[in-house]
Parts: C-alpha cells; sequence; structure tokens
C-alpha cells in the first residue's frame, strides 16, 4: 500500500513519474491520479472507511437502512445520545447562537468558554487550562507553541498523528523512541544536548490499547530535566479515581507538566482542552497558532462538554460498567485463543495478520451486523494487521455476547483461531 488509508502519521508517497501527466492538469495531482486502492478496494466491496451512519452513536446504529452494533467508536461512556446532553446543547444554542464568528483571540471567547476551562483545571488537579476547536487542534497549538529552535521533543512512534505533526510544526528536533521503550527514550534524552526537552505520550494508545508507562517515564524525564506533556484522548473518563486520566491513575498529577486531550469521545462532544501551570497557559493563550486562528469551540459544544463532565463526575457506576464490559470481552476473547496484544483497556486489538485476511474479517463481521474498524499497514506491520475494538459503558453483556458469538464463528471460519470440530 503506497498511501495511508487510516489517518496514521506514517505516509509512503506513490512512486516517482517522469510524465507529463494529463494534458494541461498540474503535476502537483499526479499522485492524486496515482492513487487507486481506495477504488480497488471499494470494487471488491472490502472499503471499509466512511461509512455513512444514519442514527444517532450509540451501541446500536443505522447503516444503509439496516441495524447495527457498534463496536468501533470511541464514546467510552456512552453518553453522546444522552437526553440531559442533548437538552443542554440545544438550551446553549438558544441562548448564545449556533457559533461565535471568530476566534478565541478576538471575538470569540463565551463565558461559557471560561467556565468550561475552570472546570477542566479543576478536575485534573492544574492551575488552568485552555480549550481549542478540535483535539487535533490542540496537539497542533501546544507543541508547536512550546518547542523552539533549541528544543528537542521525544514521541513514542505509536503516538497520535496530531502529535507527530505539532511536532513537526515546532522549529525544535524530533526523536521518536520505540513504543512504551523507557530504556529507549532514556537513551535518547541521555544523547541530547538541547536547551529544552519534552516527552510527549499517550495516555492508552488507540490501537493496541495499553497504558502509557508513566511512572517510569516521569523517572527517566525528571533524571534529564525533561518535561511531560500526557494526551488523554483516549483516557479521561476511562482512568483515574474519576475518570480525571493517566496521570491521576498513576497519583502523579503534579509530576507530569502539560495534560491535554479531546471531548470528542468520552465527553460526547468536539473540541480539545490542555492543562498545566498558569504562565504556561498563558503563554499558549498568545502563541498557540491553532488557538489564536481558528473560530472558537461552538456554543452547543462547550454545554454538552460541560454536562457530560457533571454526569461522568456525578455517575461512577458508569466507569465501573465499563470496566467490566472491558474484562468480559478481553476474557472472552482470550479464551478463544484469539490475540488481544497487549491491551488492558476498553481499546482492544484482534490480531488478524495479512491485510487480505484482516478485510475479510470486517467485512464478514460487518455483513453479520457488527460494526468494527480495520487497522492495515503503515499503521501496523503488514503481517500483525488487527480489527480494533471497543467497548461502552452502555453495551449489555447480551450485545457484547452476541459480537462475541459472531467473532469466534468468523474467526475460525477464516482460520484464525483453530475451526469447530
Amino acid at each position: 500500500m503506497s498511501q495511508t488509508l487510516d489517518g496514521t502519521d506514517e505516509f509512503t508517497p506513490a512512486p516517482s513519474d517522469s510524465s507529463e501527466g494529463t494534458p494541461g492538469r498540474s503535476p502537483l495531482f499526479q499522485k492524486c491520479d496515482r492513487f487507486t486502492k481506495a477504488d480497488e478496494l471499494r470494487h471488491v466491496g472490502l472499503y471499509p472507511y466512511f461509512r455513512t451512519i444514519e442514527s444517532p452513536q450509540d451501541t446500536e446504529v443505522i447503516i444503509d437502512g439496516h441495524k447495527m452494533l457498534m463496536l468501533g467508536s470511541n464514546s467510552y461512556m456512552g453518553l453522546t445520545n444522552d437526553p440531559r446532553i442533548k437538552e443542554a446543547a440545544i438550551k446553549a444554542v438558544e441562548k448564545y447562537g449556533s457559533g461565535c464568528a471568530g476566534s478565541r483571540f478576538l471575538n470569540g471567547t463565551l463565558d461559557i468558554h471560561i467556565e468550561l476551562e475552570q472546570q477542566i483545571a479543576d478536575y485534573l488537579g492544574k492551575e488552568a487550562a485552555l480549550v481549542f476547536t478540535t483535539g487535533f487542534q490542540t496537539n497542533l497549538g501546544v507543541i508547536s507553541a512550546l518547542v523552539g529552535r533549541e528544543d528537542n521533543v521525544f514521541i513514542d512512534r505509536t503516538d497520535h498523528a496530531s502529535i507527530v505533526d505539532g511536532a513537526r510544526l515546532g522549529f525544535g528536533k524530533t526523536f521518536k523512541f520505540m513504543h512504551n521503550d523507557v530504556d529507549d527514550l532514556d537513551r535518547l534524552l541521555s544523547n541530547s544536548s538541547a536547551k529544552g526537552k519534552l516527552s510527549v505520550v499517550d495516555g492508552i494508545y488507540s490501537m493496541e490499547g495499553d497504558i502509557a508507562k508513566l511512572p517510569a517515564i516521569v523517572k527517566v524525564a525528571q533524571k534529564h530535566r525533561a518535561a511531560i506533556f500526557v494526551d488523554d484522548a483516549h483516557s479521561l473518563g476511562v482512568l483515574g479515581k474519576i475518570g480525571n486520566g493517566t496521570a491521576d491513575h498513576f497519583d502523579l498529577v503534579d509530576e507530569v507538566d502539560v495534560i491535554g486531550g479531546t471531548f470528542s469521545k468520552s465527553l460526547a462532544s468536539i473540541g480539545g482542552y490542555v492543562a498545566a501551570d498558569r504562565a504556561t497557559i498563558d503563554y499558549l493563550k498568545h502563541h498557540a497558532r491553532a488557538l489564536i486562528f481558528s473560530a472558537s469551540m461552538a456554543p452547543a459544544c462547550v454545554a454538552a462538554t460541560q454536562k457530560a463532565l457533571e454526569i461522568i463526575i456525578a455517575e461512577p457506576e458508569r466507569r465501573e460498567q465499563l470496566w467490566r464490559n472491558t474484562h468480559f470481552m478481553l476474557n472472552e476473547l482470550k479464551r478463544m485463543g484469539l490475540d488481544t496484544g497487549d491491551s488492558e483497556t476498553p481499546i482492544i486489538p484482534v490480531v488478524i495478520g495479512e491485510m487480505e485476511k484482516c478485510f475479510a474479517f470486517w467485512r464478514a463481521l460487518h455483513d453479520a451486523g457488527i460494526f468494527v474498524n480495520p487497522v492495515v499497514a503503515p499503521a501496523t506491520p503488514s503481517n500483525r494487521c488487527l480489527i480494533r475494538l471497543s467497548v461502552m459503558a452502555t453495551h449489555t453483556e447480551e450485545q457484547l455476547s452476541r459480537a462475541l458469538a459472531t467473532i469466534e464463528l468468523v474467526a475460525k471460519k477464516l482460520g484464525v483461531i483453530g475451526a469447530a470440530a
């Protein structure tokens, strides 16, 4: 595969072509004309992207008029269709309108933006917070603003694409360490003579479902006077005593310098946040280009986030149910003999192997009414393509058992596990 189809940060360019291409068409578009992989997959019925959902994002969704069990959503708390959140969003639109028509820097700051920032700071145990229009823009804005020409940034090889792009936008030099390998991070930090050093990790890794080795990372970072930024996109609501993330999960809130993430997963909205000490947040307010030059978070999204945060704190039983569902799925998949990697969270990879078999596995589940996401090269090694499952607090045991039965049947049929006797 020459081009990425799944939004990963690694991209293999198409082969060079010395021909002039279509007469009258700029050579700029030659790579577009050569890109055929998506059409090839569409032709054989194995194209798994941009599926159109005709219903709310819930444990069951409607696609092409058919009901499907959703096992591919990041709505870990199951709040995207909660009537209390929808009501809060409607009331915000009635009061503030549909948008702010400008950036936070100029005319786009509302009183509810300030309220949300204080709520996030309190929730995460930091002095201050700043909200962005998306989680992707948060990482772009924060990393590029903090990492200057004399600085180095150290990122895990499987960090979010937004972290990779944020590092690219900064003027410092970027180093990638092996996934969750603290010794490799130590080696890179030891060899760096940069003025400032920033280590950036995901709290929960979005494909493998494992948790950053934060205690060891903190120890190494402190040894080399490096700052730590944890992206809690998949951790907020999931880890921590009140769902407040990876740093709290390991009792390291004071040792982690910067915490960022998104509202688009557990918090059932869209937007992003960063929390840190007051001086750092004030600096970012005046230097993060992704904040200064983007229209601000829409009122409905702010109100939805506030209500979701309120619910997560007030209803710890949601997180408890999420973990029961997680352990049930993990235990059953392992009992079948399926490889779930190092997952220990609601993100559960099922390793299939070759890309063709992975797409066939996805198609069989799709046809059986199970919505999952295939992950193929270059997001993963070509011989380790996988199906990414994710569970919600609102999944019932009956739903999960039905999905497990179908997964086992397909795995046996395709030879991923031993066939039935």
